[in-house]
């Protein structure tokens, strides 16, 4: 394993898919991508743990705000290696398509406890991956009640 994609989003649960992304990329002198996909136009920020919702008026904006959320990523590990992704797109499509082109060996994604009919409906991201991927995949459980 060289490549570790670490895919995230600004729900408060991400930085701990993050931080055992890390620490298993760590162990194998791997190589770590962090990915963020940009699918919605309603975004929220994340502070101290609170989703905060950000106006933005265009995709530029969209896409600083999400690098700024990832070199935050980036420098809380302390890691200059680290390598930041944003792409725009379906969220499972755009992370098998990154996967893909990073030539990236694992993907780590966490999935987050959602009422059982949102999942019969909308399904999850990490299904949807677990499904079209070839490539191993860590995935990591979350829960928002989680400490």
């Amino acid at each position: 394993m060289k490549k570790v994609l670490i895919t995230l989003d600004y729900d408060p649960t991400s930085q701990r898919v993050a931080e055992r992304g890390f620490k298993m990329a760590k162990a194998m002198h791997a190589e770590i991508i962090l990915l963020h996909v940009l699918s919605n136009p309603v975004l929220y920020y994340p502070e101290h743990a609170l989703m905060v919702p950000l106006q933005v008026h265009n995709m530029e904006e969209l896409k600083a705000v999400a690098q700024q959320f990832l070199d935050k990523t980036k420098l809380d590990f302390g890691d200059k290696t680290i390598r930041t992704l944003i792409v725009e797109g379906d969220t499972a499509e755009q992370i098998l398509e990154s996967a893909k082109k990073t030539k990236a060996d694992i993907i780590v994604i966490g999935t987050h406890s959602q009422k059982w009919l949102e999942n019969i409906l909308m399904g999850s991201v990490a299904e949807k991956v677990l499904k079209d991927t070839t490539l191993p995949l860590f995935i990591i459980p979350t829960k928002k009640t989680d400490e």
